[in-house]
């Protein structure tokens, strides 16, 4: 668990661009650029509106 802890970005780096590549191999670099785009902005949107309120 200790390791976890102290490497634990490194851990979160590599299983997203894992699935950063399952996306690409099952939905195709555009589309998986299309769902990202679209991801951030909903990130962005909700950060905005969790400070603004």
């Amino acid at each position: 668990m200790e390791w976890l802890k102290k490497h634990q970005y490194t851990v979160v780096s590599g299983l997203l661009g894992a699935f950063l590549a399952c996306l690409i191999l099952f939905l195709g670099f555009f589309k998986t650029i299309f769902v990202l785009i679209f991801a951030t902005l909903g990130i962005v949107t909700g950060y905005y509106i969790k400070n603004k309120i």
